[in-house]
């Protein structure tokens, strides 16, 4: 009796884990603080003893919150280059206050949002038995604003990193201080700026050419963010994101620029690009492996 019990069991966890976690996933709450959500794309043929180890990619929402239409975005991609696709939702508001901006300077209160997300990394690969212990970063807009942050911090996690269209940047400035520039990095975060690993991972950086519109990015003083410096990057997203460029480019950090013609601030209409980027970062690193 206990076989018999046991196959029909056996058979509902094998179809509920093809329903929710192949594929297009559901959406979990994080392990570590349920507060925050993600979804997955993880291709069908994971297990296969003829298939590449998978790699991770992750994708990280604005301030829009389309953490699915991201991961939808990226499913062919993940299926045709053995990947999987982590999508992050960090809610406005945890701390009750409707703050929509707090995931993207990486601290909010005592939320470490880069921690929170190498958590849902850590828990995803234990989920799938696989090595993520590097992993790809693109995000957009306040996504960007998180990527272009957590790259500093975590330089040595990443196999690449894409920064699209920030509102704000964070220069790889040492004179100025943080959000500005780096000047107080490792007061602010506990360990210093690690350049000679920046200076080894593939960087991209992607803006619409049209993306011109400036109400939403131009800070003004008394806002919680202003601070002095707050717009000398530029007027635009792309004039920020071309002065982001140069900064990287000073420090030794070598850039990979997409400007994207007839696109205004639209991250899906980007995607391919990124992914281009990917793949080819993809195929060096597996020709190396061999």
């Amino acid at each position: 009796m206990p076989e018999t019990s046991a196959a029909p069991s056996l058979q509902s966890d094998q179809r509920a884990r093809a329903i929710y976690d192949l594929g297009h996933s559901t959406i979990y709450a994080s392990r570590s603080d349920p507060r925050f959500s993600y979804c997955t794309y993880v291709p069908h043929h994971i297990g296969n003893v003829s298939a590449r180890p998978l790699q991770l990619v992750v994708v990280m929402h604005g301030t829009g919150r389309a953490f699915t239409e991201y991961r939808d975005a990226f499913a062919e991609f993940a299926k045709w280059n053995d990947c999987i696709v982590l999508c992050p939702l960090f809610p406005a508001g945890p701390l009750g206050d409707g703050n929509r901006d707090g995931f993207k300077q990486l601290r909010e209160g005592a939320i470490h949002y880069d921690e929170v997300l190498l958590d849902m990394v850590d828990e995803v690969a234990e989920k799938f038995g696989c090595d993520f212990s590097k992993f790809a970063l693109f995000g957009y807009s306040g996504g960007g604003q998180f990527v272009n942050r957590f790259g500093y911090l975590h330089p040595e996690r990443l196999w690449a990193l894409s920064i699209g269209a920030p509102g704000s940047v964070t220069l790889l400035d040492v004179n100025q201080d943080w959000w500005v520039g780096v000047r107080n990095f490792e007061t602010r975060f506990g360990k210093p700026l690690n350049l000679d690993v920046l200076k080894t991972l593939p960087v991209h950086m992607i803006v619409g050419k049209a993306d011109i519109e400036t109400w939403e990015i131009t800070h003004k003083e008394g806002g919680k963010f202003f601070m002095p410096g707050a717009n000398d990057a530029g007027r635009t997203r792309p004039e920020r994101l071309d002065t982001l460029r140069k900064s990287f480019e000073a420090a030794g950090v070598a850039v990979t620029l997409d400007v994207v013609d007839n696109v205004p601030h639209n991250g899906l209409a980007c995607v391919d690009k990124v992914q281009d980027f990917f793949a080819a970062t993809l195929r060096t690193i597996r020709s190396t492996a061999c």
